[in-house]
Parts: structure tokens; sequence; C-alpha cells
């Protein structure tokens, strides 16, 4: 009896989902067949509902598409106030992503998942705005049509004529928690399309003559429900193999086809497909190896694999189990499949084979138990075989060659033997040998051992010798026990022996699929992913691999790796045809079969970002299902790797972006109001200076004077400033270094500054002997200057500005401190990026740009340059630079 197990895979799968679920937020899917059929009103109706009980519930964005009766179902919810962006030329409404993040609410309404935002926005797509709020741990409702599935978009295309560009990958479908289909009969749709409630009048007549179509209704409605059905199903097929539920369950249908190499075969596959379609279900065609069939060659060999090949390309998932009983076996993949009915094949043997073997069909349906059994006649499947050249019938014969010389080998050693001991013991030699024989030859061959030892023990070592007759009856049952052993020993050696073929065959296939995963995994680069998927992809099958990508030139071109092969005109063809129809095709196959290699389309999120070609060192390894198989999960995982590369170009693209019009947005912001205040004040002086002319007090036409003068020279620091930001970030500006003393640096700028230090007293500590150093004077002048204004500018008047001057390690090191408010905290490196200004600073004039240049130009010199608070209040920024060489002696000094 087999033991009933939860599958492990189940179970991993379960913990990581409700891991996940534990922190995440849950999403629910309103889903509808077409637009109008009522999935926003009924998203809507849930939420008050959810409001009801006393929850946090949020109106993110809902298109209530002017409908009464949707709106009225707004009133008395929260509404999170949409997000303005200005794209050629009108003002679009978007979703505000940040602001839903800040406001956190338990559940938040997001209308429209499909919907594409615009340029500019933190995601490209409303789906992964909806994907960063579960991860906040918010709970999401938003609605979907079957037309913006990406598997489905195809289908829909073909049957509406509309390609519907906005489109959401199936695996946000299927991982949301819960999915509600909202059903509307296509004849109430139409209803509500004339009464314009789904379009304006207009729109609605020209909706019901193309897309709106009753056909077109019919098809999407039917989508919509088997789309539903299947993520149900799966869900049931889930929790049975999580919960190790033998049982068969009929809450659907699915159909088991047993497969062998026999020439009937082919017929059953054939029924099963069309039953399969009839009843609307998906079926499994599976094949079942066994110790007597391990190692099957020759036109046995062609006939299956053809068999399983037509399965696949009927729409079969194909299986190879292993196992002692076939029917055990069978009965216990279609339980944990939930299998509900069973084809299997007239039998063709004699009836005295079956009496002395058992019936396999009598068996299956005496154990199937809720399994419905269908026995289907056959007939022969021509054709000719392809694949495997059949195995030469002499070389089957060697194995039983070989069981025989090791019985004659154990009759030599076993004459030593009796020689100095008991007869018992040369009955072990045998047993040795049968032994030997199976494990070398298998089943067949040591059953032939085991005979040939008793046969061979009666002859030689039992009276009267070299006679199959028997004096003593008593050895009679030493034969039979004797024999018994040895076909014991013989099946148990088989099985053993077939059990590590196929282990070491799933560990060959397992280490081959972890080893591409694992390298795949660290890799950033697009030269290192296809180098991995070359090499580890090649060894696990045995052949060369080429990867090819688009290309904006040559349209698709082979990525150049060491391991790949050359591509022929014709190949090259091949894989363009693969790329574009997203279609395996090639060496293998049905399609364009005369290539001389395999290619499949690596497709990630429904795109197709490559193609893989295999060119196997024989080309009937690809007719094996599990080498074909592996094939098929290295390109996913080659597929997969790729399109984390693109995500992470796109995602990287969008960051630049979104900080350039970020950058742009500051820039307008600051530099307009900062050129503005000056402007005005000079155009407010001077116009007073000419309308007032003579009249106006010398006093006062000295304070007007002045303020242009103080506002000109504003204008004109905040001008330099941007062009040298904009020299800085193109790499323009460079220094003109020369032998410099900071002490006449500092007088200079003392000079320069002496209106806007009027009002606070500058301590200067710059020790006497403080040597030169190399540096372009005018730049430094500038950081300084930039340094005194800002510390002016936060300082209350009266209060002192200190500067200090020291060598410290091989560098000078400059200090400027204030006593103004500080920094606040975290702000001590962020407070030299580009238009980066403190809280306390919004209230007064500057771009944020003086400490960004003072950044670059100490940077330019190979020093550094940092800030923080200084005890007792206010702030103090140091600057370093390197003092390099000794500075050449003065003058003065040579003389003494």
């Amino acid at each position: 009896m087999r033991e009933i197990r939860p599958d492990p895979d189940a179970l991993l799968a379960q913990v990581e989902s409700d891991g996940e679920h534990s922190t995440r937020g849950r999403l629910k899917i309103f889903f509808g067949a077409a637009p109008g059929v009522g999935k926003t009103y009924a998203m809507l109706g849930a939420a008050r509902e959810v409001a009801a009980e006393g929850e946090d519930v949020l109106i993110g964005y809902v298109e209530p598409h002017a409908r009464r009766e949707t709106l009225a179902l707004t009133l008395g919810l929260d509404f999170l106030p949409r997000r303005s962006v200005e794209h050629g030329g009108t003002t679009l409404e978007e979703f505000d992503l940040e602001g839903a993040l800040k406001r956190k609410p338990k559940l938040i309404l997001v209308d429209e998942l499909a919907h594409t935002n615009a340029p500019g926005s933190t995601h490209a797509k409303r789906w992964q705005d909806v994907d960063q709020l579960l991860d906040a741990g918010i709970n999401v409702y938003t609605t979907l049509n079957v037309q913006h599935l990406e598997s489905l978009n195809d289908v829909i295309a073909r049957i509406t004529g509309v390609v519907v560009r906005e489109t959401v990958p199936d695996a946000v479908f299927d991982a949301a928690h819960e999915v509600e289909l909202i059903d509307l009969p296509p004849d109430d749709l139409i209803e509500r399309l004339r009464e314009g409630k789904v379009y304006i009048p207009g729109q609605a007549a020209r909706a019901m003559d193309n897309y709106f179509k009753k056909g077109n209704l019919f098809a999407l409605r039917e989508l919509a429900l088997r789309r539903t059905a299947e993520r149900v199903g799966a869900q049931v097929q889930g929790y049975r193999q999580a919960h190790a539920i033998s049982g068969t369950w009929q809450s659907s249908e699915r159909l088991l086809v047993c497969v062998s190499p026999s020439p009937l075969s082919g017929r059953l596959v054939r029924a099963g497909r069309r039953m399969a379609s009839s009843l609307n279900a998906p079926w499994i065609a599976v094949y079942v190896e066994t110790p007597a069939t391990v190692g099957l060659g020759g036109v046995d060999w062609e006939r299956l694999q053809r068999h399983l090949q037509l399965a696949e390309r009927l729409g079969a998932q194909t299986a190879t189990l292993s196992g002692v009983n076939v029917i055990d076996e069978l009965l216990h993949y279609a339980r944990r499949q939930n299998v509900t009915k069973i084809l299997v094949g007239k039998p063709q043997e004699p009836r005295w084979k079956e009496l002395l073997r058992g019936s396999f069909v009598y068996e299956l349906t005496r154990k199937c138990g809720d399994i419905d059994v269908y026995v289907i006649s056959g007939e022969t499947d021509g054709g000719s075989p392809r694949g495997r050249p059949a195995a030469q019938k002499t070389s089957s014969r060697l194995p039983y060659l070989g069981s025989a010389l090791i019985i004659a080998v154990c009759t030599g050693v076993g004459w030593l033997v009796s020689m100095r001991s008991a007869s018992v013991n040369v009955i072990m030699v045998y047993l040795i040998g049968v032994v030997l024989a199976s494990l070398q030859f298998g089943q067949g061959p040591s059953v032939l051992a085991s005979v040939l030892a008793v046969a061979a023990f009666d002859f030689f070592f039992v009276e009267p010798q070299m006679n199959f007759a028997v004096g003593d009856t008593e050895y009679l049952f030493t034969f039979a026990v004797m024999l018994a052993t040895g076909l014991v020993i013989s099946s148990l050696m088989s099985r053993v022996r077939m059990q590590a073929d196929l282990a070491r065959r799933r560990e060959q296939r397992t280490s081959a699929l972890y080893s591409l995963t694992k390298a795949l995994s660290g890799l950033l680069t697009l030269d290192d992913v296809v180098r991995a998927v070359v090499r580890d992809a090649g060894a696990a099958c045995d052949a060369q691999v080429v990867v090819l990508l688009p290309d904006p030139s040559k349209g698709l071109a082979a990525h150049p790796s060491p391991g790949g092969f050359t591509l022929s005109e014709r190949d090259l063809a091949v894989a363009r045809w693969v790329h574009d129809n997203r279609r395996t095709a090639g060496l293998g196959t049905d399609t364009l079969p005369s290539a001389e290699a395999l290619f499949l389309p690596l497709i990630d999120a429904g795109q197709a970002v490559g193609v893989l070609g295999v060119r196997p060192s024989s080309p009937e390894l690809l007719n094996e299902p599990e080498r074909f198989h592996l094939v098929e999960t290295l390109a996913s995982q080659a597929a997969v790797a790729l399109g984390r590369l693109r995500y992470a170009e796109d995602a990287e693209r969008i960051k630049v972006e979104v900080e350039t019009e970020r950058m742009r947005n500051t820039l307008l912001s600051s530099v307009s109001h900062d050129l503005r205040t000056p402007l005005t004040a000079i155009a407010g002086a001077s116009s007073a200076l000419v309308e007032a002319g003579d009249a106006i007090p010398s006093s006062m036409r000295r304070e007007l004077l002045e303020s242009i003068l103080e506002e000109s020279e504003a204008l004109n620091r905040l001008v330099g400033n941007l062009l040298d930001a904009t020299r800085l970030e193109g790499g323009a500006l460079l220094p003109n270094k020369d032998w410099q003393s900071m002490e006449e640096l500092l007088g200079v700028v003392y000079g320069r500054l002496a209106r806007p230090l009027h009002d606070h007293p500058v301590r200067s500590d710059v020790p006497p002997d403080l040597p030169l150093f190399a540096g372009d004077g005018t730049l430094i002048q500038q950081v300084l200057q930039n340094l005194l204004e800002n510390a002016a500018k936060y300082s209350p008047s009266g209060s002192p500005i200190d500067v200090k001057v020291e060598v410290r390690d091989e560098a000078i090191v400059v200090e400027v401190a204030d006593r103004g408010p500080g920094l606040p905290e975290g702000e001590g490196e962020r407070i030299f990026e580009k238009f980066r200004r403190a809280p306390h600073s919004l209230n007064r004039t500057g771009a944020g740009l003086g400490l960004a240049i003072c950044r670059g130009v100490v940077n330019l010199h190979g020093g550094r340059i940092w800030a923080e608070n200084r005890p007792g209040g206010g702030a103090v920024f140091r600057f370093s630079l390197p003092l390099g060489d000794a500075a050449p002696m003065e003058p003065e000094a040579e003389a003494s």
C-alpha cells in the first residue's frame, strides 16, 4: 500500500505563499469580459461593505464614467487627490502613488489595472504601482478586463480585430488573493450600450458595429469564464497536493492516456485528444517505465518517442514515470493530478498470457476506485519510425552470453571450493554469480543466470555427478529455494539498478538547472548572462548553444560567446521566424525541420527577448521528451534572466528620466524665483530713479543705487553659480593650478564680501607659517566666498563667523563656522547635492547651488568637503586640499 504524503513542493510553495501574504497586502481583482459589465460598480459596493465595518478605505483612482449610480457609491468614502501631469500640452490626472504610500490606508481602490501611466511617473504601468502598494502591506481592490491579459492578447486580437496595447502579465492575475468574476450576458451589455451607460451615444454606436458585436461578446465571455475557471482549478490542485488528498474530486474533468511502445498507442492518443476536446478538459499522456522495460531500444523506443511527441503536438502534457508496478504508479499519479478518466488500449495478448501474468485492464479497473476507465480498441499506427536507429539483434544477446560466462566461472570456482568444504558453500558461489549478472546485465540475463546456476549445481555437484538425475530428493527443495533466491535477487538488483539510473538522470537534470539558475541569479551584464547560458545549457544538453538577440541594425544577430556555433543563412532565417512568431522550430520539430539546430523563443512577460539555438552532438537526442523538456526549461531560465536585465535597464532609464524631470522642475522653480527677486528690485529702484529724477533726495538716491548694485551682484553670483554648475556637470571646468597662499585668498574674499559680512564679525585663525598649496586661486576663492555667504545668510545678525586654517595629515584644512540653526538630522552629506536646501532655508533666497559648486571644485583639487553641527549651536563646514610636493622657496628665503 503506497503511503500518501503531502507533496513537498506544494508544501514549500504554500509556506512561501503564507509567509508572503503575512506581510504583503491582498489583491482582489474584479474581472470582466468587456467594458461596461459593472466591475467598478461592484468594486465600490464591496469597498462600502468594508468601510461599514470600520476599516480605513481610500479611493485612490476610480473612473465613474459619468454614471450616476456609480458616482453615488463614492459618497462617504475618502478620496486621494490625483496627481496632475503636463504632457503634450494637456494636463493629465494620474494616480498619486507617493500620496497613497504616505497615507497608507487599510484598503485602497485603484481602477483600471492595465492603465499606462503618463511619462515621468514612478512606474510605466499602473499594475506596477499596485505591486508597490501590496509590498507596503496595503490591500488593493482593482478592475481588469479579459482582453488586457497578456496571454490572451493575440487571441482576442484575432477574434475582435482590435489589438489592445495595454496588457497585464498573467503572473499578476494568478498571484491575486481573490478574483471576482463580474459577468453580464451580451444582450444586457448591448442594451446598456444603447442606453449610454458605457459610452456616449456616438461612441456606443461605433462600438456595437466593431468591438461589441454579439459574437465577439460571446467569445470574450467564454474566455473570461474559462480563465477564471483555470485559476480556480489551479487552486484546487494546489490544495489537494498540499494536503495529500488521494481521492478524486469531480470538480472538473481531467484525462490520462496510457502510452506504451505498442503500435496501437497512436490511435489511443488521438482518441484521448478527441475526448478531451469534447469535454473541454486538460489531458495527460503518461508512460510508466519498469525494471523490465529499462533500456528500451530499437523500434520500440522510436515508436514510444513518436507517440509522446504526437501527444505533445495535440496539446497534452506528457510525463514518464518510473516504478515496479505499472498500475500502482499510474493510479498514484492520476490521483495526485486529480484525473477523472483514464484511457487504456484494448489488450492484444493471448488469454493464456493474461492468466499467467494477470490482466492489466482487470487490475486497473479493480483498483481505480472513483476514476473512470475507458478501454479503446486500436489499430496499428502506420508510418516508418523516425529517430534513433534500431538496435542490432545481436547486441541484445551479449548480456545473456555474459550471464552464461559468469555461471561458467562460478562453476570452476565452486569445483575448487567443493574440494575443501561442503556443497552448501558452492550454492553461495552461484548466488554471488547471480548478483554479478544482475548488476552487470539487468533482469532478463540475471533470470537466465539463476536457472543456469541451479542446473550447473545439479549437474556438477549433486550425486550422481555429470548427470541431471537427483539421487537424494531433499535436493529438490534446495533447488527450489536456490532458484527462488536467485530470482528474488535478480528482481531486487534490477530494481535498484533502475532506481539508480533514474536518480542519476534526475540528478543531472536538477544539477544543470541549479547550476544555470545559480549562475544567472548573480549576473548583471548581458555578456555574462549569455556566456553562462551558452556554457551551462551546452553542457547539460550535450550540444552547442548560441543566443540570438534583437539588433537595431540587423534585426536578429547571434551574440558572440565562446562555445557557440556559426549560423548559416537558412538557420538564421529560421531563428528570425521563431522570434517573430514566438514558436519553437527547427531540428526535431515539425516546423522547418531541415534546420541544423533547434531554435526556441526566449519569452518573458509575453515578449520575445531573444532566441536560443541548440545544435546537439547527435540529432536523436532531441527525440527524447525529457531532454527536450530540459532544453525548454533552460530556455525559460535564460528568458527570465534576459528579461531581468531588460527590466533593470528600463528601471534605470525611468529613474534617470524621473530624476531629470525632478531636477528640471526644481531648477525652474528655484531659478525663476531667484531671478525674479533681484530683477524686480532692480526694476523698482531704476523706475523710481527715472520717474523722480532730480526731485529725489540724495540720501534716498544713494540707497536706491546701492540696492541696484547689491541686487546686481546677487544676480551676477546666481548666474555665475548656474554657469559653474553646468561646467562642472559637463566636465568643462578644469583647474589651472598654481602655488597659492590661503591667507591671501581669504583677504581677497573678505574685501569682496564687505557688504554681506557687515553685520557679522569674522574671526580668523590663520597660522603665520602656513605653507603654500597647489590650486586654482579663482576657484578656491569661489569656494571660500560661497561658504562665507552661506554662513552670513543663516546666522543671526551680530553673530560672529569663525574661520580657521590648519595643516593636518599632509593637507591644508579650512573651517568656516557659524552660530545659525545648524543642520537637520541626516543632512550632513545631502546638503551638498544640487538644489538641496534645508527646511529652515525655504524662506530665504538661493537656488541651492553654492554648496554643490564647493564640493565640485574641492573634488577637482583632489580634496574633500564635509559639514556637521557645531557644539553650542550652529554649523561648521570644512574642506581639505592636499599640499602635494613642497612649494618653491620665495626669493627672500633664497637670499638669506
